[in-house]
Order: structure tokens, then C-alpha cells, then sequence
């Protein structure tokens, strides 16, 4: 995943995992020391919500507060947790730090992520609110899918068949594409998403979204020598009008738009594309196994109230002959 250089940290929704395994049978924590717990917030129980929230999806994972502990600065706690995976051997549980802030909403463990039972609310709130971009699926949002991405970078453009394979998979799903330029290392990608913003803009999101396979396919194009061309050849493939589309992508109108995306972006903390938020949950949208986004979805959508049908049965293992 590309980098966004000056945004801000990523407001990655799972800690970051220490690899770690329990025993197969009793706790595999020692007792926690009732001396380290001598900050007044956050709450035990608060910690163990915000912890379920963000890694309730991995029934394997188990957990234990170990401390929260008061610092030198005021208002900020210091939280320790242990972590480790059912069935493993006991030695391999991990402690895991992470710094509460006093605002109660945040903490820095690897960047400054949200805090609190229902860390992702205010994040779906907001995209709610300002997500804005072109969109497909269910008009209903009570399950959001929102991807953040880039035309020129090679992460989103190979992300696009997950996408696809999403909205086959949760056809309940709202999809909505937010432009987010990566412009210090791709300088041709504001442009392509002017031009996106323009195309949905006169021929609406269907044709958006044609256009937006067409540039990705011609995505190594993309060039300072070539963009203006690729860009229109893109526009005529769908049908469009390509000089009334560059006229409106030189506008301010289509670069205002762009910029409120990437303002969103900012915003919700991302930093790298693709992104993508499931109900205000930011995930790296390629990185992870298809199965293992699965369950994060599943689970979100859980926490959310969100009903999904059945998956389908597994297909049988092959016969052995």
C-alpha cells in the first residue's frame, strides 16, 4: 500500500497483534497484581469492551488486562494487556501496551486509533454524513462499505475483484468509492479522479464505474506524457464525452470535490490506499485473506444489528479413491 505522506496515523481498527498462543486448558495468565491498577479510567470493564470490539471476530484470541496504570502526563493511562491464542503453549503469550488519551476516545498504541466500547461509531457516523462519492449496491446503509483508493496506485487496482467479490457476497451492502490521490508519489492520480468526479457527475455511477475499470486496466498509462490521452480514451470507451469531461475536470468544482474526499480521508485517519471502512471500521482492503475480511465483516455487522443471510454450505472435500 502506497503511503500518504503528511496524513495522518491510520485509525487501524484491530491493535496490532502480538503473535501469541495459550495453553489448551485453564487461564493462561497469571493474576493480575491489583497494584497496577491505579489509574481511575479507563475502566476495566471499558478496556474489555473496546478489546471485544476490536478483535471479537477471532474466537481463537483471548485476553487478559494486566494494568492500568497512571503516567507522568496528566490524563493519560497506560494499559497492558496479555494476548494469546486458544490451544497453544502457554509461553508464547504476549504482552501488549497501548497509552489511553485523555480524551477518552483515542489511544496510541501503533498510530492513534479509536477508543471506547464502540470504537468505530463516530467514524460511521461521519462517513454516513460525508461519503459522497459514486455509489452501487443497496440505497440502504446499515451495512457501508466505503473504499478509499487511488487510479495510479497497483494496490487498488488489484483490489477491485475483492470488491466485486464483496458486493457479490453482501448484496445488502452499500458501496460507496472515495477518491484519495496519493499525489507525492503518484502525480497523475488527481487528475484521474477529477476526471472521475466528472464522469459521475454527467453520466452518473454506473458510467462511473465503468470508467473506473477502464482506468485501472490502462492504469500503467498513467503517465505525465500519456495521462491527458489514456484519461479520454477511458471516457470514450464508456460512451462519454471526452472534451466535456476534461473541460469540467479543469474546473474548481471537480477539484473542490477531490480535495473533500481527501479531507474526508484525512479525517478518518487513513494513510495508505487502498482503505476500506465497513460500518467506520478501517481495514487495509488487501490485506488480509478474503475469508479472514470475511469474518471481520460478519462480525461488524453483528456488533451493528445487522441481520445477513446464511453463507451458503461449504462444498463437500473431493472423494478419496
Amino acid at each position: 500500500n502506497a503511503p500518504a505522506s503528511g496524513a495522518p496515523a491510520a485509525q487501524t481498527p484491530m491493535l496490532p497483534a502480538a503473535p501469541a498462543a495459550s495453553a489448551p486448558n485453564a487461564n493462561p495468565f497469571p493474576p493480575p497484581d491489583p497494584r497496577n491498577f491505579t489509574a481511575a479510567s479507563p475502566s476495566k470493564d471499558t478496556v474489555d469492551s473496546f478489546l471485544r470490539a476490536s478483535w471479537g471476530y477471532d474466537p481463537n484470541r483471548v485476553w487478559q488486562v494486566q494494568a492500568i496504570l497512571k503516567t507522568p502526563v496528566a490524563g493519560v493511562t497506560r494499559v497492558v494487556v496479555l494476548v494469546a491464542e486458544k490451544g497453544g503453549p502457554k509461553e508464547q503469550t504476549a504482552p501488549l501496551a497501548f497509552y489511553v488519551l485523555p480524551d477518552g476516545k483515542h489511544i496510541i498504541a501503533d498510530g492513534v486509533l479509536p477508543f471506547g466500547s464502540r470504537p468505530f461509531d463516530e467514524n460511521r457516523q461521519t462517513i454516513q454524513s460525508q461519503a459522497n462519492g459514486p455509489s452501487k449496491g443497496a440505497s440502504a446503509k446499515d451495512l457501508e462499505f466505503v473504499e478509499f483508493a487511488d487510479f495510479q496506485c497497483p494496490h487498488c487496482k488489484e483490489a477491485q475483484p475483492i470488491v466485486d467479490k464483496l458486493l457479490a457476497d453482501y448484496p445488502m451492502a452499500h458501496f460507496v468509492f472515495q477518491n484519495y490521490p496519493l499525489v507525492q508519489v503518484h502525480p497523475d492520480a488527481f487528475q484521474a479522479a477529477a476526471y472521475g468526479v466528472c464522469v459521475a457527475k454527467l453520466s452518473g455511477n454506473d458510467a462511473f464505474f465503468k470508467f473506473s475499470d477502464a482506468v485501472f486496466a490502462a492504469q500503467d498509462q498513467l503517465t505525465p506524457q500519456s495521462a491527458d490521452q489514456t484519461l479520454k480514451a477511458a471516457v470514450t470507451k464508456i460512451g462519454g464525452d471526452p472534451a466535456k469531461v476534461a473541460e469540467c475536470a479543469s474546473g474548481n468544482a471537480a477539484k473542490d470535490a477531490v480535495d473533500a474526499s481527501l479531507n474526508l480521508g484525512d479525517e478518518l485517519g487513513v494513510n495508505s490506499t487502498p482503505t476500506i471502512f465497513i460500518n467506520g471500521r478501517g481495514l487495509p482492503l488487501n490485506g488480509l485473506p478474503y475469508e479472514a475480511l470475511r469474518s471481520v465483516i460478519d462480525f461488524q455487522a453483528k456488533e451493528d444489528g445487522v441481520t445477513l443471510p446464511p453463507r451458503p454450505p461449504a462444498p463437500p472435500p473431493p472423494s478419496l479413491k
